[in-house]
């Protein structure tokens, strides 16, 4: 049903007193009924949060729209873990001897290669060896590095790889972190290129374009033979990461009611993306080769090109461009998909607060990142934001890609440490607005290095693999929390640059998480230990940042500068809401609710990228400075 009009002017009273009155002598809190001869208020801004009520805000089409988000979901775990399992290199290779081919594996490796050795072989005639009649080394012998390619056992990872069909082992054992590393900085090119393509032409050129070129790129790799021609596909594959599935992420957000942003935006991630990646394991596994596998995750994108027919454009993006008829338009399918119906008179005030809307718009343009740094607490709190989020972007990639350092079969640990998204995403859509945002970040993170430094410590392998992935499972419960976190801090005439800058760091920092797993070689605590130190450090800096639990979220640069100034480091909003909540008498109350609901509409960023739709956080904020009025008469 659509929402009962809401009075923001002063309500008159019959006859000067109210009929239903307290009496004489008491004091009482009464809310009044407005005079029905008066005529309503119908010149209230009406933003998009407040429209969608009439359209419905979880109604048919959007959840048609959700589960069209499935496939989306899909690749963008493909394009991100596919790497994983087309550079795999087994435990064990060593050196191929050309001239022992006729010989069996284990006499090969018994004959030519030194105790323990991966990367280097006896240098000797092995025809002179042969013709002796002895099978058996001479210790004393010289050895040389491998001329000739390697050997690998395939019994743990069954099938050739690029890395083992390109010998990336040795003194080239490092290839594959590069190429990781040059797969973020794609990333990085193609946040800034479809975020700006998103702005100007919308989310569906943007959509469209980031899984082409994923597509391209993909199948590209596939035909590569050297390691620069499949750097340079990873590089150009990075670009679609992870705008293959952010454009409809935020198209859904934002046909979405407020109330049910927090469900869309985590569980599309806890159900679709979360079976998709324990679904890539066994897609390398069963296929057997990395070309195909290359090709089997890649080809799906094309699905994209079908999205103009079956997705709506942005109905925010449209208003944010002057497009209000063709804005409305597209929430008229809404409305017959629902079978709702909205009001003239809504539509009318909606256009009416579009066009003041643009003009904000204008005045906002004025301001840039760097007004983040100008003011001291401000500038503290952003160099914070930036800090920990790189830790949690490097201590998340790093769990990613350290499964194979963990000693057990590489498909099975990768599948039950991608499923604990699943439990994590759901965890933390039940607390997140019950405990609050600074100590749940700081116990996710302080827990997740606890983990992962027992972990380190550990020298069985499936005790050591089930502490690292319960280090998985928190820091996925933190990476969450950074991604909105910064969202509700930083003030929204400058927030859709700032968190920007936030993830555009992030993902720098994810370009040295592959580094840190390749500390292996060093030592095989190195990884975990770094990434427990990691954790447990941003844990702990997390506690100097102001928590937004219940909050009004600032708008100004000076709201900012002033957000939390009042707060203690030890504040917890779950121990003093209790009491809080006693002593609220039921108007109070009311309004919390209506701040609740306007914090709530920035769920929309809980995957963070979706700053790129900047009309969210702006229609959150006006939605509270319009936010209904409650008229209390006190009687003496």
């Amino acid at each position: 049903m659509p929402p009962q009009e809401k009075f923001e002017s002063p309500m008159h009273l019959k006859n000067g007193h109210d009929d239903n009155a307290a009496t004489p002598g008491n004091s009482t809190s009464v809310q009044v009924q407005p005079d029905r001869n008066v005529k309503k208020e119908t010149t209230r801004d009406m933003d998009f949060d407040e429209l969608l009520p009439y359209v419905g805000e979880f109604g048919v089409y959007q959840r048609i729209l959700f589960v069209l988000m499935i496939p989306f979901a899909s690749f963008v775990a493909w394009v991100y873990f596919s790497q994983i399992f087309i550079t795999l290199i087994p435990d064990e290779y060593w050196c191929w001897a050309p001239d022992l081919e006729n010989l069996t594996v284990s006499e090969r490796r018994a004959l030519a290669i030194p105790a323990g050795s991966r990367c280097s072989m006896y240098d000797v005639n092995y025809t002179e060896v042969l013709s002796n009649g002895s099978h058996a080394p001479d210790p004393s012998w010289p050895t040389k590095a491998c001329q000739h390619g390697w050997e690998f056992n395939y019994s743990t990872v069954p099938y050739a790889t690029v890395a083992t069909e390109l010998g990336w082992v040795c003194e080239q054992d490092a290839l594959p972190t590069t190429a990781q590393s040059i797969f973020f900085i794609g990333a990085i090119f193609g946040g800034l290129i479809f975020g700006w393509i998103a702005d100007q032409y919308g989310r569906i050129p943007a959509l469209i374009g980031a899984n082409m070129m994923g597509l391209v790129a993909g199948v590209a790799t596939a035909f590569t033979n050297t390691f620069w021609q499949f750097a340079l596909c990873r590089f150009f594959f990075g670009f679609a990461f992870d705008n293959c599935f952010t454009m409809m992420y935020i198209l859904v957000l934002e046909y979405v009611g407020p109330k049910w942003r927090t469900f869309v935006a985590n569980m599309s991630i806890a159900m679709f993306f979360t079976f998709a990646a324990c679904v890539l394991p066994w897609i390398a596994y069963f296929l057997a080769d990395w070309r195909m596998t290359c090709i089997v995750t890649s080809v799906p994108l094309v699905v994209a090109v079908a999205t103009p027919w079956l997705i709506p454009e942005s109905a925010r993006w449209l208003v944010s461009q002057g497009q209000v008829d063709k804005a409305i338009k597209i929430l008229g399918k809404f409305e017959k998909i629902n079978g709702t119906k909205v009001p003239d008179d809504v539509y009318r005030r909606f256009r009416e607060t579009c066009i003041k809307i643009c003009k904000e718009e204008e005045a906002d343009k004025t301001y840039s990142v760097l007004d983040l740094f100008r003011t001291p607490r401000l500038r503290n709190i952003t160099i914070l934001f930036i800090v920990i989020w790189m830790a949690i972007s490097l201590v998340f990639d790093g769990h990613v890609r350290n499964v194979n350092n963990l000693g057990l079969n590489v498909f099975m640990t990768f599948t039950i440490a991608a499923a604990t998204e699943l439990p994590a995403d759901t965890f933390l859509t039940l607390v997140l607005d019950r405990w609050g945002r600074r100590w749940l970040a700081c116990g996710s993170l302080v827990v997740s290095g606890i983990f992962s430094i027992w972990a380190s410590t550990v020298s069985n392998n499936i005790y050591s693999a089930t502490l690292a992935i319960l280090g998985r499972f928190w820091i996925n419960i933190s990476y969450n929390i950074g991604l909105q976190y910064a969202a509700e801090v930083l003030p929204t005439v400058v927030r859709a640059q700032g968190v920007a800058l936030i993830h555009i760091m992030g993902y720098v920092a994810s370009i040295l998480a592959p580094f840190v797993v390749y500390l292996d070689v060093v030592s095989p605590i190195l990884p975990l230990l770094v990434l427990g130190i990691l954790g447990i450090a941003s844990g702990l800096l997390t506690l100097f940042l102001p928590e937004t639990l219940d909050k009004d979220l600032p708008q100004t640069l000076q709201d900012g500068e002033d957000f939390g100034k009042n707060q203690k480091m030890w504040d917890a909003p779950c121990i003093g809401r209790k009491r809080e909540d006693e002593e609220t008498p039921p108007v109070a109350m009311f309004r919390s609710f209506s701040r609740c609901s306007a914090r709530n509409s920035m769920k929309a960023f809980t995957r963070g990228e979706a700053m790129r739709s900047s009309m969210i956080s702006r229609s959150s904020v006006r939605s509270r400075k319009s936010g209904n009025a409650v008229v209390e008469v006190e009687r003496l």
